[in-house]
């Protein structure tokens, strides 16, 4: 399956990855209507880690056999058996971060999500929002500090 990885040495910080993010998943599809007016706020389901000297994008690998399916107590988290994406159901997720905890890469987050808690992670955009069916944030980043591409994963998620 194909698989988002960050490129540290190209990371700049701009954050244009999560704005991205945000954009495509907020109603409007708007950035300005959807961070100035929107509520609640959309959530970026990536976000950028670091300073002015490094930086990376820090995002869902869609493991194989995902931690964070594994200990979902509620079945919010789950994983396609024919795509391999993992999503979560936000209508199921009663907020106990359990999949945040669990994930070894740090891409689970738990947030406000209009008046109670669940989780966000990536999801891929769907089928794919930039061009050539690439996630938005790829589509986004200007230096190409984030790569779309076959991958074969671990068999222990990372």
């Amino acid at each position: 399956m194909k698989r988002i990885y960050a490129l540290e040495a190209w990371c700049v910080g701009c954050k244009r990855c999560e704005v991205a993010c945000k954009t495509f998943h907020s109603r409007s599809k708007d950035a300005v209507t959807a961070f100035l007016h929107e509520q609640p706020t959309p959530r970026a389901r990536v976000r950028v880690e670091g300073d002015l000297m490094l930086s990376a994008a820090v995002n869902c690998r869609h493991c194989d056999e995902p931690k964070c399916v594994e200990g979902c107590i509620s079945g919010a988290m789950r994983k396609d058996p024919v795509t391999g994406v993992v999503t979560c159901d936000q209508s199921k997720c009663v907020g106990c971060r359990t999949c945040m905890s669990m994930c070894p890469y740090g891409c689970v987050s738990v947030q406000d999500a209009g008046g109670r808690l669940a989780a966000f992670k990536c999801d891929l955009c769907g089928d794919g929002a930039g061009t050539a069916g690439e996630p938005s944030c790829v589509a986004a980043c200007p230096n190409r500090a984030l790569i779309y591409v076959e991958s074969e994963g671990c068999e222990d998620g990372r």
